[in-house]
């Protein structure tokens, strides 16, 4: 799709689209979270609770897979096309540095795939919350060197 664009411009457009729209997806995936976290105390029993569980679950799992399979790629098609190999220096640690919070996102939904048991949810909520948090930060940054860094560029 964005390989077959003219200019660096339109190619810059394409990936800001896509990174909007992750973005998006990013915010709905926390709305989720948070509904979950606030509450108080979870039962198997209670359908509602096996539900958002759910969904967060397939949001987080849609957020992960867009990462890594469409917004991670074009961010580094990004880097390549101008050039800046110290901004893709930098993203390939990132990118290791998103695995191990990926790994601790997919375990969590494997989890709660595989149990109606929600006894410890609570606390693996909160240590899945600490991951996104960190992997928000890594992705941040490299959307900061491998996108934003470049809009000057693109102006020019």
């Amino acid at each position: 799709m964005l390989e077959d664009c003219k200019s660096l411009q339109e190619r810059w457009g394409g990936v800001s689209n896509i990174i909007d729209r992750w973005l998006q997806n990013r915010q709905e995936l926390l709305v989720g979270y948070c509904e979950l976290s606030n509450v108080p105390e979870f039962d198997s029993g209670n359908p509602e609770h096996g539900n958002q569980l759910q969904s967060l679950c397939e949001n987080l799992v849609d957020y992960i897979s867009a990462g890594h399979f469409e917004v991670y790629q074009q961010l580094m098609e990004e880097g390549r096309a101008f050039g800046d190999k110290e901004a893709l220096s930098e993203a390939s640690q990132l990118l290791t540095d998103v695995h191990h919070a990926t790994q601790a996102a997919l375990d969590f939904n494997d989890k709660y795939l595989a149990t109606d048991d929600l006894e410890t949810l609570t606390v693996d909520l909160s240590q899945l919350g600490e991951s996104l948090a960190a992997r928000f930060e890594i992705e941040d940054r490299m959307i900061e060197v491998l996108h934003n860094a470049h809009q000057e560029q693109v102006k020019g």
